[in-house]
């Protein structure tokens, strides 16, 4: 099976692009990423990410309309391309591969 890798931090943006469906830009995707990882995100990294992504054909990115909000200026929205959700898929499916053959499943761990 010939794929290409992903760091941990990649996948996450990569999924996070999917999810926020053609409405990804650098601080949405820094803010949706922190609230459902519960970790710091700073924008350069969502940046480094998102053009390691763009240069895998993972995403591509457009600029979207002048907002008010922006004071005229225009955002960079990123989508998921065929290749990215196909990767996702693949990445999906090894980890639900590995947990389905997780014998013992884990218990949460009382804190002593």
């Amino acid at each position: 099976m010939n794929r290409s890798y992903l760091g941990e931090f990649e996948e996450i943006v990569l999924l996070t692009v999917a999810v926020m469906e053609g409405h990804a830009y650098g601080v949405g995707l820094a803010h949706e990423i922190t609230e459902q990882t519960g970790r710091p995100v700073q924008l350069n990294q969502v940046h480094s990410a998102l053009q390691r992504l763009e240069e895998k054909g993972m995403v591509k990115s457009e600029m979207g309309e002048p907002t008010a909000e922006r004071g005229g200026r225009r955002k960079r929205l990123y989508t998921v391309t065929a290749y990215g959700q196909n990767t996702l898929k693949q990445v999906r499916d090894v980890r639900d591969g590995l947990w389905s053959r997780l014998v013992k499943p884990f218990t949460p761990a009382l804190d002593v």
